[in-house]
Order: C-alpha cells, then sequence, then structure tokens
C-alpha cells in the first residue's frame, strides 16, 4: 500500500457518494415529473414503463459522466503532484477573442500545460475551433499545450473530430496522448502507476 494508493482511494470514495447523493437527488425530483411526453415514446413503440427508465438512465448518465470526468482529472493531478509538487491548475487570458475571456489549463507543470480529458465523444464540428482558440491561446503564453485522454471514442465521427484536434496540437508544438499512450505517459512522467491503481481499487467496490 502506498500513499498515493490511499490518496486516490479517498477520491474515489468522495466522488462515489457525491454520485450516489445526486442520482438519488434526481430519481426523488423525477417522481413529480410531468411524463405526458410519454405519449410520443408509446406511439414509436416505447410502452411507459420503458420510457420512465429511459428518461431516469439519461438523467443518471450525464451525473455518472460528469464525475467520472472530474475524478480522473483530479486522481491524474494527485499523480502529477507527487512528482512536481509544485503543479497547478491556473488559467490564461484569451489573446484571440471576447469569449471566453480565459482559458483553464487543468495542470500547469513549468513549461507543460496539461488538459486532462477522461473521454470525448462529441460530434460538434465548432468544438475543433473552439479548441483550436484555446490551443493557441496556451502556446501564445509560452507553454506547450498537451493533452491526456483516457478513453477514445468508438464512433466515427468523433474519432474524426479528435484527429483533427491532435493535428492541433502537434501544429502548435504540442501532443496528444490518449488510450494506452496516456496510461503510459502519466506512469513514465510521474512514475505512478495510475491504471494499475485504478485497476486494484475497482476490485476492492462491492
Amino acid at each position: 500500500m502506498t500513499v498515493i494508493e490511499d490518496q486516490l482511494r479517498d477520491l474515489a470514495l468522495i466522488y462515489r457518494k457525491k454520485l450516489q447523493d445526486r442520482m438519488a437527488e434526481r430519481e426523488q425530483e423525477m417522481l413529480a415529473d410531468d411524463t405526458s411526453h410519454h405519449l410520443i415514446y408509446q406511439l414509436l413503440g416505447v410502452p411507459p414503463i420503458e420510457g420512465n427508465k429511459i428518461d431516469l438512465y439519461q438523467n443518471m448518465g450525464r451525473f455518472l459522466y460528469r464525475y467520472a470526468g472530474a475524478f480522473l482529472e483530479n486522481a491524474s493531478k494527485l499523480c502529477f503532484i507527487t512528482r512536481f509538487p509544485n503543479a497547478v491548475s491556473t488559467r490564461i487570458p484569451n489573446p484571440f477573442g471576447r469569449r471566453p475571456a480565459t482559458f483553464e489549463i487543468d495542470c500547469l507543470i513549468e513549461q507543460r500545460a496539461y488538459e486532462i480529458k477522461w473521454r470525448d465523444a462529441t460530434t460538434d464540428g465548432d468544438h475543433i475551433m473552439k479548441e483550436h482558440t484555446r490551443i493557441r491561446a496556451i502556446a501564445h503564453a509560452g507553454y506547450q499545450p498537451i493533452r491526456l485522454m483516457y478513453y477514445y471514442p468508438n464512433r466515427a465521427q468523433a474519432i474524426k473530430i479528435q484527429s483533427a484536434i491532435a493535428d492541433l496540437y502537434r501544429a502548435n508544438g504540442g501532443a496528444y496522448y490518449y488510450a494506452d499512450a496516456a496510461w503510459e505517459h502519466i506512469q513514465a512522467v510521474t512514475g505512478v502507476d495510475l491504471l494499475g491503481i485504478l485497476r486494484r481499487l475497482a476490485e476492492e467496490v462491492e
């Protein structure tokens, strides 16, 4: 057992509790929801009981993705801090427009500006332009933009978007690590086998 493993276990417990509480709260709220739209579900061959489940899991899925992303971002930061105690999250100005006024760097280590994503399955073409501006702003500030994304999307359009974003990182002197390369990168940089620890912690969950 190591200090970082204990810290990651505690972090997982925090986010597990937040997720469970938020799900329970939303499930209670949904008892009072107007379900008249289930008429359309039924016309499309989805019976009311299944419509209720679909609405519930749509809500639960949004919370799950949000907390999964927040957990893995903060787990990564814990790993970076074990090797680089001065690593911080920070914001930089956007010199190329008013919106947004600033961009967040998830973890700044000397000149390396990390964006940490657990996954990114967007298929929105505008996402490329937003990322382009953010990456340019980071490079303009004198930092190297680096993206860590642990889980790559499955759908063709989302993969196409990620490929374009990867090109933007490289064109601005940055780097893009995804899937196995992301887990390998954080271990190489910090000395922490994050994936191995998370697999062990997952086995502890009932």
